[in-house]
C-alpha cells in the first residue's frame, strides 16, 4: 500500500504540471504557433531525457517509438490544437475527462486488467465533478472539434496503454525520450505547412518553454510513464483528473478568477472521485481472482523497472 500511494504521487507530478502549463502558455508562448510551440515542448525535452539516459532506440523500438510518439504527443498535439480552435475549453477540457474510463476500457482489453467497482464509480464520478466545474451553461457545438477532441482522447488513452505494454521492454527515460523526440519530429513538417516559418522568441517567451519543456514535458511524461509502469491504469487515468483541478485553482490563486458554488462542488465531486478510485482494487481477467492493492498485480504481470 506504500508503495502504491508512493506511485501515485509520483504520478499526479504529471497532471499538476500540465495544470500550470495552461497559465504558462496563455501568459508567456506565442498564442499563433501551436504546432511549432508542440513541437518546441517536446524535441528539447526529449533530448533532455536522451542525454540522461544515454540510449538510443533498437530493434522494434524505432517503429515504436514513432507510433507511440504520434499517438501520445505529435498526432494528439495537433488534434488538441484543432479542438481548442473550435471548441470552448471547457467542452474540450470535459471530453478529455471521460479519458480515465477509456484508458480502462483499454487496459482491460489489451493487458487483462480488469478495473473494480469502485474504480469505475471513481471514474464516473470524475467525469461528472470535471463536468460541473467547466461547463457552465450552453455553449456551441462544433462537429468537427468535438471528434478532434473524442480522437485525441482516444488516441492518447490507447497510446498510454500501449506504453504500459511494452514497459517492461527498456527503462523509462529511455522510451519517454523516444516518445519526445519522435512526436516532435512528426510535428515539424506539419508545423512548417500550417504556420510558415518558425516564430521569433523573446526573453520572457523562452523562459516559458523553458519551464514547459523541463516541467511540464520532461518531469510530466516521466513520472505519468513510470506511474503507468507500477500502477493500474484506471488508477492513472483518475490521477490525470488533477490537470483540470489545477488548473481551475491556479486561474484563482493567480489570475484572479473566482470560484463559484458550484465550481467547488464540481472541485470537491473530482476529488472524491479520485480519492475512491485510488483506493478500489481491480481484477485480472487472466485467473479471474481478486486482487487488491497495485503491487499484487504488478508483481504477477512482471511491471517491473
Amino acid at each position: 500500500m506504500e508503495a502504491n500511494l508512493r506511485w501515485s504521487l509520483v504520478t499526479a507530478i504529471a497532471p499538476i504540471a500540465w495544470g500550470t502549463n495552461y497559465y504558462v502558455t496563455r501568459e508567456f508562448l506565442p498564442a499563433d504557433h501551436p504546432l511549432y510551440g508542440a513541437a518546441f515542448r517536446a524535441l528539447p525535452a526529449g533530448l533532455l531525457l536522451m542525454a540522461a539516459c544515454r540510449k538510443l532506440p533498437a530493434g522494434s523500438w524505432w517503429w515504436k517509438s514513432l507510433l507511440l510518439g504520434f499517438l501520445n504527443m505529435g498526432g494528439f498535439f495537433a488534434l488538441v490544437y484543432i479542438a481548442a480552435q473550435r471548441l470552448p475549453t471547457s467542452t474540450a477540457s470535459t471530453v478529455m475527462a471521460t479519458a480515465p474510463l477509456v484508458m480502462t476500457l483499454f487496459a482491460w482489453a489489451l493487458i487483462s486488467e480488469r478495473p473494480g467497482l469502485r474504480q469505475m464509480a471513481g471514474a464516473a464520478l470524475g467525469v461528472a465533478g470535471v463536468s460541473l466545474m467547466l461547463l457552465t451553461g450552453s455553449v456551441p457545438m462544433d462537429a468537427l472539434g468535438v471528434v478532434a477532441s473524442v480522437a485525441a482522447m482516444t488516441m492518447s488513452s490507447f497510446g498510454y496503454i500501449l506504453a504500459k505494454r511494452w514497459s517492461t521492454e527498456v527503462g523509462v527515460l529511455a522510451s519517454t525520450a523516444w516518445q519526445l523526440l519522435g512526436g516532435g519530429l512528426l510535428l515539424l513538417p506539419f508545423a512548417a505547412a500550417v504556420e510558415g516559418s518558425p516564430p521569433a522568441l523573446d526573453g520572457s517567451e523562452l523562459l516559458g518553454f523553458g519551464y514547459v519543456t523541463v516541467v511540464a514535458t520532461a518531469l510530466a511524461f516521466a513520472a505519468w510513464f513510470a506511474g503507468l509502469r507500477r500502477l493500474p491504469a484506471a488508477t492513472v487515468g483518475l490521477l490525470g483528473l488533477l490537470n483540470p483541478v489545477t488548473g481551475v485553482l491556479l486561474g484563482t490563486a493567480i489570475a484572479g478568477e473566482t470560484l463559484t458554488f458550484r465550481q467547488i462542488c464540481g472541485l470537491l465531486l473530482t476529488l472524491t472521485g479520485i480519492l475512491l478510485g485510488r483506493r478500489g482494487g481491480f481484477l485480472t481477467a487472466r485467473n479471474g481472482r481478486n486482487s487488491v492493492g497495485s503491487d499484487n498485480i504488478n508483481s504477477r504481470l512482471n511491471y517491473r523497472q
